[in-house]
């Protein structure tokens, strides 16, 4: 077929078929291109793609251990959620049993504190009734005795005389209030 197309190109020139020198030298220089690209770039290209595929596959590694590691933290943060939840409930019904302790003692304080004023105002109510008895009992005696001197006429200055007759007055009014006050 070459020596066709040799043959063709010396009787007329074809153009449609190229020259068979420079058809060789493209060939030859297409073969040397290729040998260069084939000893020199494609290993080039080859260890590219390799740190490529190596730098994926080791952020993907990473990826995946960072979202476990992540995973792993989120339970433990859930863990320790559930925790710190059971916790506060704990210290929360503890607070509210201490509370329910603290208002018992306190209604006990207060009705031990109220019964102790209320005993102190009687023994205090009593104290001023005895001793209101006792002053009226004086001012009574007093006004029995002159009104006594008055309606007898004649001096009741005698202590254990005007003390008798002050005690048979009084016996005789707590008598008729007693009876009055049963009726």
């Amino acid at each position: 077929m070459l020596d066709a197309a040799i043959m063709a190109a010396e009787e007329g020139s074809n153009p449609l078929i190229p020259n068979v020198w420079e058809l060789l030298v493209t060939v030859v220089g297409f073969v040397v291109l290729m040998y260069i690209v084939r000893k020199f770039v494609m290993p080039a290209f080859e260890k590219t793609f390799a740190e490529r595929t190596e730098a994926i596959e080791g952020g993907i590694a990473k990826a995946e251990a960072a979202q476990a590691e992540a995973n792993a933290a989120l339970d433990q943060y859930k863990q320790q959620l559930v925790e710190a939840r059971t916790e506060a409930n704990r210290i929360r019904e503890e607070a509210r049993a201490e509370g329910a302790q603290i208002l018992a003692d306190l209604k006990e304080k207060a009705a031990a504190e109220s019964a102790r004023i209320t005993e102190q105002a009687h023994v205090q109510i009593e104290a001023e009734r005895q001793a209101a008895v006792v002053s009226l009992r004086a001012e009574v005696g007093t006004l029995a005795t002159d009104l006594a001197s008055r309606i007898v006429g004649e001096s009741l200055a005698d202590d254990a005389r005007s003390s008798r007759v002050v005690d048979r007055f009084l016996a005789d009014l707590e008598t008729s209030s007693s009876a009055g006050a049963a009726k």
